[in-house]
């Protein structure tokens, strides 16, 4: 193991998604992100989408795994947290985005024990996004 200052980067979070369309319409759309590179994998029957808000040579992105014999939804288990993304003007981006159809089940608000003002997103197969409000971190 190294410890060399500035030897990782981090790349990406990867997560499995049901319905590759739904969540990249998710994620670009409504959350502004790019898709940066899709392929397929006829062969292992699945396809990788990254989206991102940069280039992935300097920003950390999401990987998108569709899985095409997927039918049933993930077990997101009891592991995974969240993606987080700064927003400003919290109240506005999440009645915009319940707006365009997307599922807020945790609205806007301070945060437990802190007065930075969270949201949580879910995105089509129920992974949480958090939304932080820049302008209320303190």
């Amino acid at each position: 193991m190294t410890d060399i200052p500035g030897t990782f980067r981090m790349m990406h979070t990867m997560i499995r998604v049901r319905d590759l369309e739904a969540s990249l319409d998710l994620y670009t759309r409504l959350l502004g992100m790019t898709l940066l590179r899709r392929a397929d994998f006829p062969e292992g029957r699945f396809t990788l989408a990254f989206v991102g808000y940069g280039p992935e040579d300097s920003n950390a992105v999401v990987e998108l795994t569709h899985n095409w014999e997927q039918d049933k939804p993930y077990d997101l288990g009891t592991g995974y947290g969240h993606i987080a993304l700064g927003v400003h003007d919290i109240h506005g981006v999440c009645k915009d985005l319940a707006d365009a159809g997307a599922k807020i089940p945790r609205p806007p608000g301070p945060m437990k024990h802190g007065t930075t003002h969270i949201a949580f997103v879910d995105d089509p197969d129920g992974y949480k996004i958090e939304l932080i409000d820049l302008d209320t971190m303190g």
